[in-house]
């Protein structure tokens, strides 16, 4: 291979693989394609009420 098709193949890859894209609800379009999207987001949204959860608990802690 070239370095210019050596180039395009790795863009193409984090295009489509690592790059998360805001109209897709932050997925990446291999993870929508494949089906994959609902179970990120939803393990997000877990991640997040654990995440809040946790704040709360040390605010009401230090606050006593």
């Amino acid at each position: 291979k070239g370095e210019l098709e050596t180039a395009i193949a790795a863009f193409i890859d984090h295009y489509n693989n690592h790059r998360c894209h805001e109209s897709i609800g932050n997925l990446t379009p291999a993870d929508v394609y494949f089906g994959r999207g609902e179970t990120i987001l939803a393990q997000r949204r877990r991640i997040k009420q654990q995440t809040i959860q946790n704040r709360r608990l040390n605010h009401q802690r230090q606050a006593a």
